[in-house]
């Protein structure tokens, strides 16, 4: 990686430099847009007490589900426990930290972190759990909670095509949390199932920046489906 080229040759190099007790924002929505690679490489690297911004924390055996096996992830902050029963046991018997928090406070902690802006308030929570022991004001007649943002040592992404100065485009609903993951990291991984040459991306096209990019891997994708329904004949 040189200059502008924001381009590695191995998973390895990817990841170089990420440690135990580091806070990682992955990208992604249940299995749609994860960096599914990138996780596999957290999880080889066997580094531990993680604290992770997720939407979810994947499924059982695939996505940031790997890192549950070896106990890597110290605390999460997601939205949802969904399907994972490894999750729910390591919740529930304490053995994992479990921040639940709404999808569009996580996914404003992500963009406001990107943005320099250290918290910012909201109504989402206010009078339930969510809010207990956080600030609250009034603004219109209607009270609002101070959130604060997140800015992760590493941020990894999941995106369909980037040049090799790290500008990106994501495919459809795997834009999700993506492009608010990218923003955020001390460091930004993107992995990419397309690089392409620079100007063969039109401008209008690309959704993150490479100036938000600090490495970009072309990687190949299982892209499971995390629940599949099929109609009964």
């Amino acid at each position: 990686m040189a200059g502008f080229d924001k381009r590695v040759n191995s998973y390895e190099e990817a990841m170089a430099g990420i440690e135990s007790g580091m806070t990682v924002i992955a990208g992604g929505f249940g299995l749609c847009g994860i960096p599914e690679n990138l996780i596999a490489e957290i999880k080889r690297r066997r580094v531990k007490d993680l604290t992770v911004y997720s939407n979810n924390c994947g499924v059982d055996g695939f996505g940031l589900g790997l890192l549950l096996e070896d106990r890597q992830i110290g605390t999460i902050h997601a939205s949802y426990v969904g399907e994972n029963a490894l999750f729910e046991q390591q919740m529930l018997e304490g053995e994992i930290e479990v921040v639940l928090t709404p999808q569009g406070t996580l996914a404003e902690k992500m963009r406001a972190g990107g943005a320099g802006i250290p918290a910012f308030y909201t109504a989402t929570g206010y009078g339930t759990p969510i809010g207990e022991g956080k600030e609250v004001r009034e603004f219109g007649g209607r009270h609002y909670i101070l959130e604060e943002s997140v800015v992760g040592d590493f941020a990894i992404v999941k995106g369909w095509k980037a040049d090799r100065y790290g500008n990106v485009v994501y495919r459809d609903t795997a834009q999700n949390f993506n492009p608010l993951a990218a923003t955020a990291g001390k460091i930004t991984v993107v992995e990419v199932e397309e690089i392409v040459e620079p100007g063969e991306l039109a401008p209008d096209q690309i959704h993150t920046p490479g100036i938000y990019v600090d490495r970009i891997i072309q990687g190949n994708f299982e892209k499971r489906i995390e629940k599949r329904t099929v109609h009964q004949g």
